[in-house]
């Protein structure tokens, strides 16, 4: 599937629930560690700068919130949640990450039992409007991207598993797929079926490789109805 765009923009970076979208067009959550590239993927994606990138990772502290209109399809958002995995911060910028995650997770799922991911622990659910009968949540899926060169890291299987308890859709992304050897690209499947039981999707905003993939996987889950 081609990816035809008629607009990609930067909207909030949102700091409390207030912040976040209310129109109820799909949303894509897009999570990982906060060196593994996900800035560069939005950017490669869309085909224009909107999400800043900086060398220095642990610098997304906010839900960064970016609106696509594909060309004759469904308006969606993706929500580019704070990475994970970081030391730099310290353990205050651990407990903000934790606690700007859940609260978006809060607002588009199913409250639960308190759920913990990598050096953290989220909050308990709370009831919000998302707990009234019928309530539809914008949450359609979460991507969760890994860097291809290091396939396994714990920090990734934490989250992993975390995600699984969301009950939404997910798609395991890995990036940087063209710093591999091909030895490594022929062994990278397994790695991932091994650490994660999940098969990813090999991306590279280098060369392109698995966009166009992504872009079809993302017209899919944001597809109305």
């Amino acid at each position: 599937m081609s990816r035809r765009l008629i607009s990609a923009e930067f909207v909030v970076s949102a700091v409390r629930p207030r912040d976040f979208p209310v129109d109820g067009c799909p949303e894509i959550a897009l999570a990982g560690r906060s060196n593994v590239g996900k800035s560069s993927l939005i950017n490669a994606l869309v085909r224009s700068a909107v999400a800043r990138t900086s060398a220095a990772p642990g610098k997304t502290r906010q839900v960064n919130v970016y609106r696509v209109r594909p060309a004759g399809g469904q308006p969606f958002y993706l929500m580019d949640l704070p990475g994970y995995g970081h030391a730099g911060g310290g353990e205050k910028a651990k407990r903000e990450f934790a606690a700007l995650t859940t609260l978006y997770f809060d607002t588009r799922t199913t409250p639960g039992d308190t759920r913990t991911t990598p050096g953290v622990v989220f909050e308990k659910g709370r009831t919000g409007n998302h707990s009234r009968s019928g309530f539809a949540s914008p949450l359609r899926a979460v991507v969760l991207a890994i860097d291809a060169r290091h396939p396994g890291l714990a920090s990734d299987r934490d989250a992993w598993r975390w995600l699984q308890t969301l009950g939404v859709p997910f798609l395991l992304v890995a990036t940087k797929f063209d710093k591999l050897s091909q030895s490594e690209k022929a062994t990278l499947n397994r790695a991932c079926e091994d650490s994660l039981g999940a098969t990813p999707l090999p991306v590279s905003t280098v060369t392109g490789a698995g966009l166009d993939e992504f872009w079809q996987r993302l017209r899919e889950l944001t597809a109305s109805g």
